[in-house]
C-alpha cells in the first residue's frame, strides 16, 4: 500500500490550537461501520451510546513536562526532550540542535540555578543526559521541564495545558504526548457511563516521540514504529478477555489502548513478564506494534479517537479498524462541517 492513499485535505485553521473551555463540550462523530451511518453529538452524551455490561478501556499514563529549555556555557541555545528513564537519574533525550553538543558539555537550564549533562550519543539526534543530583528528579522535571505540546500547536506551552493536556485518568507517569482520546472524559461522563451498567477499565501504554514522527517509508508495510512500554494489572486483563469470551463489546479508547490490547491477545509483547506491584500481580512488557489494514483484530469491537494527521500511523490504524476509503469519507464529511482537528480536537466513536 502506498502512504500516499491515507492522505486529505485539512485546513490549517482546524487544527485546534487551545482546548475547549470544557472537556465535553467537544463534538462527537459517531460512526455505524456496518451501515456507514454518520451522525454528530457532543461528547457529554457518549455514554447514551454504550449498553450495559460494555467494557470501556482507558488509558491511565501521564504525561511529563518532558521538554527542558537551556543554553550551553557558550550561550548556545538547547532544548532537550526526555524520552525515556534510564534510572538513576539518567534518561534518552531528543536534543535540539543535536550538531552543537558534545559530550561533557553542560546545558544551564532556564530560570533555575541547574544544568544537564550531555553523556554521549545514541544516535537519531538522541542523547544520553544525566539530570542534577542537587534536586529530587521529579521535583527539576516538574519545575522546569515545559508541557511537550505537538508541532502542530503553534504557541509555546502556558498554564492551561498543565491540567488539560492531561487526562482525568493520569496517574503513571511516563509519556511524552497525551492519549488524546481520553481528554474529553469528566467527571459527568465517568458517572453516565457507571448508571448506562459499563464498566471503565485502565490500562498504560506510555506514548513515546514516535508519535510525533512521521512514517518513513512510502510503502505503508515497510515501516516500522519504536516500542512503547505498556502495563496492566492481570486481573483486570482477565477481566477484558472474560467480557468478550461473554460476547460483551470492548470499546478502546484511544489508538494506544488499540495498541496494547492488540498486542497483548496476539503475543506482540516483548520482554512480556509478570510482577508483583504492592501485592498486586502486573503485566509489564514493550510493544512496536503497527497496525494497518489486513489487520485482524482480536479484541476490540469499538474505538473513540480524535481526527488524526494525514500518513500518520494513527491515521493507518483506524483505516484498519473502519476502513481506508471510508475513514476518508468521513475526514471530509468532518472538514466540511469544520470539526476541530488533532490533540486538542474533537472526538469519534467508530462502532
Amino acid at each position: 500500500m502506498k502512504l500516499e492513499d491515507f492522505n486529505y485535505g485539512l485546513p490549517e485553521e482546524l487544527i485546534a490550537q487551545h482546548p475547549l473551555a470544557e472537556r465535553d463540550d467537544s463534538r462527537l462523530l459517531l460512526l455505524d461501520r456496518d451501515s456507514g451511518t454518520v451522525r454528530e453529538t457532543v461528547f457529554a452524551n457518549f455514554a447514551r451510546y454504550l449498553k450495559e455490561g460494555d467494557i470501556v478501556v482507558v488509558n491511565e499514563t501521564r504525561v511529563i513536562p518532558a521538554r527542558l529549555l537551556g543554553e550551553k556555557e557558550t550561550g548556545a541555545k538547547i532544548e532537550i526532550f526526555l524520552t525515556f528513564s534510564l534510572g538513576d537519574g539518567y534518561w534518552e533525550a531528543l536534543c535540539r540542535p543535536s550538531k552543537r553538543l558534545s559530550p561533557g558539555d553542560r546545558v544551564l537550564i532556564e530560570e533555575s540555578e541547574y544544568a544537564v549533562t550531555i553523556e554521549k550519543e545514541i544516535g537519531g539526534g538522541q542523547w544520553k543526559v544525566s539530570l542534577p543530583t542537587g534536586i529530587p528528579e521529579s521535583q527539576f522535571i516538574q519545575e522546569y521541564g515545559h508541557v511537550p505540546l505537538p508541532p502542530y500547536i503553534k504557541r509555546e506551552d502556558a498554564d492551561e495545558d498543565r491540567e488539560r493536556y492531561q487526562t482525568i485518568f493520569a496517574r503513571k507517569e511516563g509519556s511524552v504526548a497525551a492519549p488524546t482520546a481520553g481528554l474529553h472524559f469528566t467527571d459527568r461522563v465517568m458517572r453516565n457511563i457507571e448508571r448506562k451498567g459499563a464498566v471503565v477499565i485502565p490500562v498504560t501504554l506510555h506514548v513515546g516521540p514516535g508519535t510525533f514522527r512521521p512514517l518513513d517509508s512510502d510503502i505503508v508495510e515497510e515501516n516500522r514504529l519504536p516500542q512503547e512500554h505498556l502495563m496492566v494489572r492481570a486481573d483486570f486483563w482477565d477481566q477484558i478477555r472474560g467480557a468478550r469470551a461473554d460476547g460483551r463489546e470492548i470499546i478502546a479508547v484511544g489508538t494506544t489502548v488499540t495498541r496494547a490490547l492488540e498486542a497483548l491477545a496476539s503475543g506482540r509483547v516483548d520482554d512480556r513478564t509478570e510482577v508483583d506491584i504492592d501485592g498486586v500481580e502486573h503485566i509489564l512488557g514493550a510493544t512496536d506494534l503497527f497496525i494497518y489494514p489486513g489487520f485482524k483484530f482480536k479484541l476490540i469491537d469499538a474505538l473513540v479517537t480524535n481526527f488524526h494527521l494525514p500518513m500518520s500511523s494513527l491515521f493507518v490504524l483506524v483505516s484498519a479498524f473502519a476502513g481506508r476509503e471510508e475513514m476518508l469519507r468521513v475526514y471530509d464529511w468532518a472538514v466540511q462541517r469544520k470539526y476541530r482537528f488533532y490533540s486538542y480536537g474533537d472526538a469519534m466513536f467508530i462502532r
